[in-house]
């Protein structure tokens, strides 16, 4: 028999009993940003394969703007994207864009601290103070402004929003630039060495505010309407990738420390505080609480004018969790 025609031959066989699994692999275009809470995440997702284990092929597409993700998915530059601002899911929904919440993949978390000290000693003494939050337009920015306002009766003229990032806002409250600042869990950990003292829990005023026991959300997976379309399996096992990567961290924490101190940049100490907190931050459902969680959010942000428009319920696209579940 010709050499060549035996090495096909050879080439035919080693395909027929390639796995299936290898066989079935789906790719997908995962977006997502590379700072804030995503970064931890991403690094996790990524070096832990859970997407590939799921039969998908992953192309990870990474961004320096928070907003990044959304305005690729738009243009159809990315398939899927998590961590995505809430805020922005729900101003894109009520414009009618082709995109669908399929998972709500972190939590809003962060207190309100001021410097040991300090003669502020409650929310309510932040009128004519400068406070340090995320960026308006950003889904805690929205939260937070909320709380002030409904809880304190604190609007946005009686005192003066500071924005930047976690770690310019801590340098900011140390040295005397701003009064109070909102910073999250891990952030704080980073930095048990400096006294400061907690005024208000944001989770906890909100809750306060709504009646609910439901966290308020920061971030959602958002997929694009044309892919969902065409590849609801491939959605399916991309929530079910995100929710076995939000299952690692949770239980496997000395793992998940290890792939943060090697791939986002975190030193031992910072990388065991912040899997010790993962619960804090992460999540993985899209449950009817959760569906009604985003809804109140939504009004909430309406009626402080962070968005314009009612969202649809059509942004809220449950079907894949409810598949991903699925025993």
């Amino acid at each position: 028999m010709p050499v060549r025609k035996t090495t096909a031959l050879l080439a035919l066989a080693a395909a027929l009993l390639m796995p299936a699994a290898a066989l079935a692999q789906e790719k997908i275009r995962v977006g997502y940003w590379t700072s804030g809470f995503s970064v931890g995440f991403g690094a996790v997702l990524e070096v832990g394969k859970f997407l590939e284990a799921q039969g998908l092929a992953p192309d990870y597409v990474k961004f320096s703007d928070v907003n990044g993700p959304t305005k690729a998915l738009i243009t159809q530059s990315i398939d899927v994207a998590f961590g995505a601002p809430a805020t922005g899911a729900f101003t894109l929904g009520g414009e009618g864009a082709p995109l669908e919440v399929a998972l709500v993949t972190q939590i809003a978390e962060a207190t309100f601290i001021t410097k040991d000290g300090s003669p502020i000693r409650s929310l309510a003494d932040l009128k004519g103070k400068k406070v340090g939050m995320s960026p308006a337009g950003s889904a805690m920015y929205a939260i937070t402004t909320a709380v002030l306002e409904r809880n304190h009766d604190l609007k946005r003229s009686d005192y003066t929003a500071v924005p930047g990032n976690e770690g310019r806002l801590l340098q900011f409250l140390t040295q005397g630039d701003i009064d109070v600042a909102a910073l999250r869990a891990v952030t704080l950990a980073s930095v048990a060495d400096v006294k400061l003292r907690p005024l208000g829990n944001v989770v906890e005023e909100w809750q306060r505010m709504t009646g609910a026991k439901a966290p308020p959300i920061l971030a959602v997976a958002l997929v694009h309407q044309n892919f969902a379309r065409q590849s609801p399996q491939a959605v399916t096992k991309f929530v079910k990738g995100i929710m076995a990567a939000t299952a690692f961290g949770r239980s496997e924490t000395e793992k998940a420390a290890d792939i943060l101190r090697q791939t986002a940049n975190l030193d031992a100490r910072d990388a065991t505080s912040y899997v010790k907190l993962w619960d804090q931050i992460y999540i993985a459902s899209l449950e009817p609480a959760d569906i009604a969680t985003l809804k109140t959010m939504a009004e909430v942000f309406r009626a402080a004018g962070t968005i314009e428009k009612p969202v649809p319920d059509t942004l809220f696209a449950p079907a894949a969790y409810q598949q991903a579940k699925a025993p």
